[in-house]
């Protein structure tokens, strides 16, 4: 008997979560609250699933994920630029959410990525104080910019949301800080990736939040499951390419 293999794409917002199982069934709506998932998980369950895919929405997407992983189904959480690149190569270039999540469907489908394991507590932190660290970096950012057109008058106070902006960004180093020393695995990584030439503390943080799986997995399987193989020809120089080159030295180093 032929094994049925069964793909599912999910575009996930706040309130809800559209779902598209296989190629010909009809696209689903849930609510993305605790009855909705439970909801969606009971029948997906029952459906032999092989592969679900869903991007990362800024954190829309982890109760969902969770709740399917508890239940043993195989949930990958992709990035959206992989998406969007797949989208462009494929033609399919309309988008509303019931399209994105028949799209998901078939990116699982044809590329397959692999299923990973939530992050742990600790990870999920260390992912969430990056995120608030870019976050204020682009906010100073703007608040200077606008020092340059805005009217005297409001100079005082722009440079007072600057100060105000710098001490909660060096607040949010000494926390990386410190959950980076609080753990001898994290310390170590930190560390050896550090040992790289061009990675400084920030990169090396970026990647033991994002890719947890650093120093479990070879050289290929890394390159895999961070989608990077084809973008690093056309980027070297690139940060994307120096996360990679770091991460292959660590996955040399500790498997040595």
């Amino acid at each position: 008997m032929t094994e049925v293999v069964l793909f599912v794409g999910m575009d996930v917002s706040k309130d809800f979560v559209d779902v598209a199982v296989g190629a010909t069934d009809p696209v689903g709506s849930f609510p993305n609250d605790e009855a909705g998932r439970a909801n969606l998980v009971e029948l997906l369950r029952a459906r032999n699933v092989t592969l679900i895919v869903m991007e990362a929405t800024g954190g829309f997407e982890l109760p969902l994920a969770a709740a399917l992983a508890t239940a043993e189904l195989p949930v990958a959480i992709v990035n959206p630029r992989q998406v969007r690149e797949f989208a462009r190569a494929t033609g399919q270039l309309a988008k509303t959410d019931r399209i994105d999540a028949r799209l998901l469907a078939l990116f699982a489908e044809r590329i397959r990525p692999q299923a990973r394991a939530l992050p742990d507590e600790e990870t999920r932190l260390l992912d969430a104080l990056l995120t608030r660290r870019r976050q204020l970096i682009e906010m100073i950012t703007a608040e200077r910019n606008r020092l340059g057109f805005a009217p005297p008058a409001l100079h005082t106070g722009l440079r007072k949301h600057i100060r105000w902006l710098q001490r909660e960004l060096e607040g949010v180093d000494r926390d990386l800080d410190k959950s980076v020393q609080a753990s001898p695995l994290w310390r170590a990584r930190d560390d050896l990736l550090q040992s790289v030439p061009s990675v400084g503390p920030v990169t090396a943080r970026t990647m033991i939040g994002a890719v947890p799986e650093l120093g479990r997995l070879n050289r290929r399987e890394i390159t895999k499951l961070i989608g990077l193989a084809r973008s690093l020809r056309t980027v070297a120089s690139s940060v994307a390419s120096v996360a990679f080159v770091a991460g292959a030295a660590m996955c040399a180093k500790c498997s040595t």
